[in-house]
């Protein structure tokens, strides 16, 4: 990722602005997302980043993605946290430390998320 910096003079003012560039290379972040269960031996949970923004939860009854965006490095997660008998909207912001063909690695302060890339079927 690229970013770079541009000014333009427009009746004596200067106007900066930013744009980021992505490389074309650039892995997808859309696809299914799984890391392990802790404290499960071999159970997997994660979400499902689809095209056009809609997001799903793999194996999380109690935190439900609905739909995801991207801003430059920044991928922000929407959904419904359910538990206790009341439901709360979310959105999370996190930071995209990682991204290649098989890992996404996520921060949220000194939170980190780990995910490894699952199979669309």
């Amino acid at each position: 990722m690229t970013n770079r910096f541009n000014k333009e003079k427009n009746d004596d003012k200067i106007t900066e602005f930013a744009a980021v560039v992505f490389a074309a290379d650039e892995p997808a972040v859309e696809g299914k997302w799984l890391q392990p269960v802790p404290g499960m031996a071999g159970a997997v949970q994660g979400v499902w980043l689809e095209d056009g923004g809609k997001a799903s939860s793999i194996n999380m009854s109690t935190l439900v993605y609905e739909s995801w965006s991207r801003r430059g490095s920044e991928l922000v997660l929407q959904g419904k946290s359910i538990g206790n008998g009341q439901t709360i909207d979310f959105s999370e912001a996190y930071q995209i430390k990682k991204l290649t063909d098989r890992e996404l690695v996520l921060q949220d302060g000194k939170a980190v998320l780990q995910f490894s890339r699952g199979s669309d079927d």
